[in-house]
Parts: C-alpha cells; sequence; structure tokens
C-alpha cells in the first residue's frame, strides 16, 4: 500500500514538473457519458459543453491541451495519479472533494438536482436510483431513502423504467431534456439545490495550473463568453453568471 501511495506521488510531481517547464501538454480529463456536459460523438471525439469550454480556456490559458477518457467512479484517483492534469467533467464543487483535491472558480452556477419517475405519486422514501460517487448519490443516502447506484446517468434513467427503482435523483440540466423527450417520464417533488456549481479539479500541488485557468474562467465571465456557450448547450432558461 505505501509503495502505490508513493508512486502515486511520484507520478503527481512528474506531471506537475512537466507544466512547470513550459514543455508538457495538460491532459483534460473527463467522462464522455454525460451529455450535454461531455459525450462521444459519432467520430469517437469528446463533444459537448465541456469540450468547447476546455479548448477555449486552453486557448486563452495558451496551454497545448489533449482529451483523456475516464470512467466517472474512479475519475478523482485517476487524477491524484497523474493520469491526467484535470477534471473537467461536470463535477460540482463539495467541501469533501476539496480535501483531495483543488478547484478553480465554478464555470456553471449551482442548479438544482431533482427526482423523475413514471408517475406523479412514486415513493421518493423507496428504491432511488442516483450515479455512483456523485453529491445526489449522497443525498440519496441520507435522506432515508434506499439508495441504487449505477456507473452512469442512462443507467438510473434505465433502473426506473425497468422497475428496478421507484425514481432516479440526479442533476436537472442532465434530467430535462430526457424527461422532455419521453412521454413516459415525469418529474416528482421538490428540486433539491446541492453544491457550490461545477469546477475543473487539480491536484493540489498544481497551483500554477489552476491559476491559469481560473483567470481564464474569470476573463469568459467578463466578456459574456461563457453565458453565451451555456445558453447555447443548456437552453436559454439556464442560470449564468
Amino acid at each position: 500500500m505505501k509503495k502505490l501511495i508513493l508512486s502515486a506521488a511520484a507520478l503527481a510531481l512528474t506531471a506537475g514538473a512537466a507544466l512547470a517547464d513550459g514543455h508538457g501538454v495538460v491532459r483534460m480529463g473527463t467522462e464522455g457519458a454525460y451529455p450535454p456536459y461531455n459525450f462521444l460523438n459519432d467520430a469517437g471525439e469528446v463533444d459537448g459543453f465541456e469540450r468547447e469550454l476546455g479548448d477555449e480556456l486552453c486557448k486563452r490559458a495558451e496551454l497545448t491541451c489533449e482529451w483523456v477518457t475516464n470512467e466517472w467512479d474512479s475519475i478523482i484517483p485517476n487524477l491524484v495519479s497523474g493520469n491526467y492534469d484535470t477534471i473537467i467533467a461536470g463535477m460540482s464543487i463539495t467541501d469533501e472533494r476539496d480535501e483531495v483535491i483543488d478547484f478553480t472558480q465554478n464555470y456553471i452556477p449551482p442548479e438544482a438536482s431533482a427526482y423523475v419517475a413514471l408517475s406523479a405519486d412514486a415513493d421518493l422514501s423507496g428504491v432511488v436510483a442516483s450515479q455512483t460517487s456523485t453529491i445526489q448519490s449522497g443525498y440519496v443516502a441520507e435522506s432515508g431513502a434506499t439508495l441504487l447506484e449505477f456507473a452512469t446517468g442512462d443507467e438510473i434513467i434505465a433502473a426506473v423504467r425497468s422497475g428496478e427503482a421507484d425514481a432516479a435523483f440526479f442533476q436537472g440540466s442532465f434530467l430535462e431534456p430526457i424527461v422532455e423527450e419521453s412521454d413516459d417520464l415525469v418529474f416528482v417533488g421538490e428540486p433539491v439545490p446541492l453544491g457550490g456549481g461545477v469546477g475543473m479539479g487539480l491536484r493540489e500541488s498544481d497551483g500554477e495550473l489552476r491559476a491559469k485557468f481560473d483567470a481564464a474562467i474569470a476573463s469568459m465571465k467578463a466578456d459574456g463568453t461563457l453565458n453565451t456557450m451555456l445558453k447555447k448547450w443548456f437552453g436559454e432558461d439556464q442560470l449564468t453568471f
């Protein structure tokens, strides 16, 4: 165990050093399975809001970047281990995560999470599906309901449709287009505000890189570019800065 921890630390230090000397490529880690935040298009390339945002941030920060995909449930450990240099994957800023990694300022304002089910009288204290290792799954676990965790957002919807779960609980911006396009799903109960918005995650040792991305996000907020991008991908009703 000690060897594994030391290896992870060495990788993190190596990655940070590569960026510091100006010759490294910043590897942007994302999930690739969370539209419209991020997804893989027909060509198998990372696409979505965070791809467009990340490319613009790298341009403004004068960084050379490449994209890496990683499953959600191991996305923080693989950042710490040095497999990529940032997380840009719809990750909400929470105190618990901030104890392990650092965050930039948010690039999406705090938004409400919501329940969806097959009927308006669904039992929200019964079996509720959510994505593993999210603030939504943590909320369900503390609510008294029986938490059923899945690796992706699509799987929690499938669990509701199959009857495996009474409801699903997740970010509203992910659920809204699914509900709008379906003839069986409805929102249930009241929206639940969670988290401090969505930001980029970085290793605690990469303060210089975090500062570069912070400045780039701030410049996009200041000139209105970020608000335009948010409305493009999430609709005119999306919360903006």
